[in-house]
Formats: structure tokens, sequence, C-alpha cells
């Protein structure tokens, strides 16, 4: 495998694991809300959450530019400051982030809503406040959903193609992702090259998806 197509892989992987960690804290916060509000506002927080998994991709990447470009507006508020956004790597992380939220938040939230309530109305009747009946109780009985979740959208995120390649476009060394990459390759005829990516990209998707399948059954 050449030292271009390694670039690719570890470029994939790096900014798929950050734009893990960066959905961790809102797409466990919207789990755990969505699982125990009341709120009439929760079938609208739903539809808008599961939106970029019904939109198709390119379209989410579309309203991704227009909200981020220089003349968007939280662009143009960033290009004030001096960010660059568009076609770097923070798009791709965006739009990773933005793709991978929705299963996170669905897989983390059937964990919240397993069970836990009994425990955490317990610890409440002891005293704890919501922040520690939240760290000590809620988080880790749904941790291992919590985790599959997070697998979950770490595969989606790794198969990101539709919204990054419009807000982020095929920059070597940058933007181009796996599926960027294979795209690009098959286009151009480099069939040897879009296979290796093939196999790597399965090899990586079917170990995080084997195991969010586990941590899923173990956590029901």
């Amino acid at each position: 495998m050449s030292a271009e197509l390694f670039d690719v892989i570890g470029l994939t992987v790096t900014v798929a694991l950050a734009a893990t960690l960066v959905m961790l804290p809102p797409g466990i916060a919207l789990a755990w809300w969505l699982a125990r509000t009341q709120s009439r506002f929760r079938s609208v927080v739903e539809t808008l959450v599961a939106l970029p998994l019904v939109l198709p991709p390119v379209a989410t990447g579309y309203l991704l530019l227009r909200l981020m470009g220089r003349r968007g507006p939280l662009g143009a508020w960033l290009d004030r400051i001096g960010v660059e956004v568009i076609f770097t790597w923070k798009a791709v992380l965006i739009a990773m982030v933005v793709m991978g939220l929705p299963l996170l938040v669905r897989t983390a939230r059937t964990g919240f809503e397993q069970g836990t309530r009994r425990y955490e109305q317990i610890a409440e009747t002891l005293g704890a406040g919501p922040w520690r009946v939240f760290v000590t109780i809620s988080l880790p009985l749904a941790g291992r959903a919590v985790l599959a979740g997070a697998l979950l959208g770490f595969s989606r995120a790794l198969g990101e193609f539709g919204a990054t390649i419009v807000v982020a476009g095929s920059i070597p060394g940058e933007t181009r992702t796996l599926a960027v990459a294979m795209y690009g390759y098959l286009e151009t005829g480099r069939d040897a090259d879009a296979t290796m990516l093939l196999v790597a990209s399965l090899c990586i998707a079917l170990v995080a998806v084997w195991v969010s399948n586990r941590l899923s059954r173990e956590a029901a």
C-alpha cells in the first residue's frame, strides 16, 4: 500500500475519532433529555436530530455550506474572527459530526430508557442531586449503549461522502477522506487503489459494527 493511501486512511480515521469525541457530549445530553423529558418540543427535537438520516447527504452538505460559507450567518461571524472552515479539515469534522450524531443519540437513548429510571429515583430519595444521579447512576447503567452508539457514529463518520465533498472538497492531505478518495480513484481509473481503500474501509467498519452490536445486545 502506497504512502498516499496510508495518508488517506490515517486522515480519515483521525478525523472520525475526533468527530466521535466531539459528538459524545451533545449526543449523550440529547439522548438523556429525549429519554426523560415530557416537553411538547420533544417531537421537534427528535425530528431535527433524525433529519440527517433521511436527507440526501449532499443536501445536508449544501445546508452546512450555506450556514458556514463566508456569506452564511455562522460563516460570516467565523470569518470576522479569522476562522476558516469551508474546504478545510474542520469542515470534514463538522460533516462527520452532523452525519454520525443521529446514530449515537438513537442508540444511547435506548440505554437511558432501559430500566435506569428506577435506580435514579432511589438515588433521588436518598438525597442525591441531579448531576450526581446522572454521573453515578444514569451514565454508568447506559454506558454500554452509549459506547455502542459512539461506535456506530464513528462508523458513519468513517464512510461519510456526500456532505464532505460539498463542504470540504477533495484536497490531498487535508480533506481527502476514504470515501472521497475512493470516488476519485474510480473516476480516474485507479481501480487497484480504490480496491485497497475498500478493503481498509470494510475491515474498520466491520470491527466497529460488530463490537457495537455486541454491546447493544449486552445492554438490552
